[in-house]
């Protein structure tokens, strides 16, 4: 939980238009030729109009299926509904645009969003109190899957801001086949080394080992932050106040991406055309296209596999998170989907109950089978028997998301906060390994580099560093 001491004022001080300031400023730096994320206006609400944004979902049949709940729910309650999609990623302008709506007093009542930093809108006072909802909803469906670390990311000084809706964890996936091939047992891939050594063993003609990309995204900044973190590195004490970013574990960390993505050195024959570059799906699609053999995912990639039976499909290998170089597990998951309602909502205490209808099993469950493995549950007793058997592979995800003690994530050593997303939001370890790989900086110059712009990150939103 955050407990930072930012107020309201001082993330708004010195704010744009939008009322979005520097600390959650929303467009991040472009790194390596990554376009900009499209704008998409918000709808407006009104008292008596339903109104909800919801996240795209990878597959068609599960998005049709929560549309179709919140529809019939509208239906049951004699609501006008206006439901939408919209675009809200931390570098797009959604927390800008939503602050202008609850300034106005127009907000929509309702979303469900993925890469939204739930302590990023609290700080701007922009959510509802949902602590009523979160505790009908465990005292219906079961605890919370502890290795979510959702109180962490959804609940200050005690109070709910957001439901958590489902759960998720990240997949790391290697070609078995060639792993076979080349006499290595996955059981031995415990760390990043590891892994390297065995990419560059299967890469050959027209077949790369490598798929992970250092470019602005969401994969690159979650394999960056973890390798990073994999040397010792991190963004701040663990009070979550101070920046300890230039430290000689990071630096040692950016040395072993310069080293890994010299495209004339050792390990060049592992590298994919333009993986520097790349974004978000470029990794589904090479490997997928049979190109890559390693790449870390959102199950997006063995979902899509599986659908389409892919030939890929039977040689995944799924592996745990690469431990610490010091052999510390790394292995817990995050709230991938969260219902949240906003400020001056015209219709709270329906957008309450629209929660509690989207957490039914009756009709979560068959999004969740839907979902391919994407939609999974944020609370134990959701994980029935009757999901379980729609994919060998949910147990394998069901164990990761009970781990008791789970790792903190990309906040390590503090608590998940604000300060640390809007890191994220604008894009600073890309650049940082951007200017390394493009030879601008050397490793130890672009950490200070990338120090002072959190630093200053930090101060502009009222954190003041000693």
């Amino acid at each position: 939980m955050y407990k930072g001491k930012l107020t309201r004022r001082d993330v708004l001080r010195g704010s744009a238009a939008t009322g979005a300031g520097l600390l959650f400023g929303a467009h991040g730096l472009p790194v390596l030729g990554q376009d900009a994320a499209p704008e998409l206006d918000l709808p407006q609400g009104a008292a008596g109009k339903l109104t909800v944004i919801h996240r795209t979902e990878y597959f068609e049949a599960a998005q049709a299926a929560f549309r179709d709940t919140v529809t019939k729910f509208a239906a049951a309650n004699n609501a006008e509904l206006d439901i939408s999609t919209t675009n809200p990623e931390s570098f797009g302008d959604f927390l800008g645009k939503m602050s202008a709506a609850v300034r106005a007093g127009n907000p929509p009542d309702f979303a469900y969003t993925s890469n939204v930093s739930i302590p990023q809108m609290h700080l701007l006072d922009l959510l509802e109190d949902v602590t009523d909802v979160v505790e009908e909803a465990v005292a219906k469906y079961g605890n919370i899957m502890p290795g979510l670390n959702a109180a962490r990311t959804g609940q200050f000084d005690g109070v709910w801001k957001a439901v958590p809706f489902i759960g998720t964890t990240t997949g790391f996936f290697f070609r078995g086949d060639k792993l076979r091939e080349a006499g290595i047992d996955p059981a031995n891939l415990k760390t990043f080394d590891d892994r390297r050594e065995a990419a560059l063993a299967i890469s050959g003609p027209d077949f790369y080992g490598w798929g992970l990309t250092p470019n602005q995204s969401g994969d690159g900044f979650g394999y960056l932050t973890l390798l990073i973190q994999a040397f010792g590195g991190h963004f701040t004490d663990e009070t979550g106040q101070i920046v300890q970013f230039d430290t000689p574990e990071t630096v040692a960390a950016v040395e072993w991406l310069r080293e890994t993505y010299d495209r004339n050195g050792k390990y060049a024959a592992m590298l994919p055309p333009g993986v520097e570059s790349w974004t978000d799906t470029s990794n589904n699609e090479a490997f997928l296209a049979g190109q890559i053999g390693y790449t870390h995912n959102a199950f997006s990639v063995y979902a899509q596999a599986k659908r389409d039976d892919n030939p890929v499909y039977p040689d995944i290998v799924l592996l745990n998170a690469p431990t610490a170089n010091n052999g510390d597990s790394r292995d817990g998951g995050n709230v991938g989907g969260w219902l949240t309602i906003f400020k001056g909502s015209k219709n709270v205490d329906l957008a309450k109950q629209l929660a509690l209808d989207l957490l039914d099993p009756v009709n979560f469950t068959p999004m969740s089978e839907l979902g391919g493995v994407l939609f999974t549950p944020a609370y134990a007793d959701l994980w029935t028997d009757q999901l379980l058997a729609s994919d060998p592979n949910l147990a394998t995800i069901k164990e990761q998301v009970s781990v008791e003690d789970p790792f903190l994530g990309q906040s390590w050593p503090a608590d998940p906060n604000a300060g640390v997303d809007a890191i994220r939001a604008q894009g600073v370890v890309e650049q940082m390994v951007a200017n390394v790989i493009a030879g601008r900086m050397q490793p130890a110059d672009a950490v200070r580099d990338a120090h002072q712009k959190m630093v200053d990150i930090f101060e502009e939103g009222g954190i003041m560093q000693p």
